[in-house]
C-alpha cells in the first residue's frame, strides 16, 4: 500500500505527463528509488532528496508532506501569498493580522 506521500507524487509526475525515468534525471535519483517512494508503505526520503522532486513535480515541500488533500495550484498560491506577506512592511503585516483576528473573531 502506497503512502499519501507516494500518492501525491505518483499523481503528479502523472499529471505532468512525466515517466520514472525523467524524474529520476531531474532529481539525480534512482527510478528503483522513486519507484520505493511511490510504492511503499511508509517512505523516508531525505529532505534534500525531497526537495528536489517537489522541485520537479513543480509543488512545493509542504504540499508533499501535509497529509491533507490540497491541489498543487492551491500549495503554489499559498507559498506565492506567504512569500508577498514576509515582503510586506512591519506596518502593513500588523495591519493584516488585525484583519485576520478580526475576521477569527467573526466565527
Amino acid at each position: 500500500m502506497a503512502s499519501p506521500l507516494g500518492e501525491k507524487i505518483r499523481a503528479r509526475r502523472t499529471e505532468l505527463k512525466m515517466s520514472l525515468d525523467a524524474l529520476a534525471v531531474q532529481t539525480g535519483s534512482s527510478k528503483s528509488y522513486l519507484w520505493e517512494l511511490e510504492n511503499r508503505d511508509n517512505p523516508k526520503p531525505s529532505a534534500e532528496k525531497l526537495s528536489r522532486i517537489a522541485e520537479a513535480l513543480k509543488v512545493t515541500l509542504e504540499f508533499l508532506w501535509n497529509a491533507e488533500d490540497e491541489s498543487p495550484d492551491e500549495a503554489v498560491k499559498d507559498e506565492a501569498f506567504f512569500r508577498q506577506y514576509q515582503k510586506l512592511p512591519s506596518a502593513e503585516k500588523k495591519r493584516l493580522q488585525r484583519m485576520l483576528d478580526a475576521w477569527d473573531d467573526d466565527e
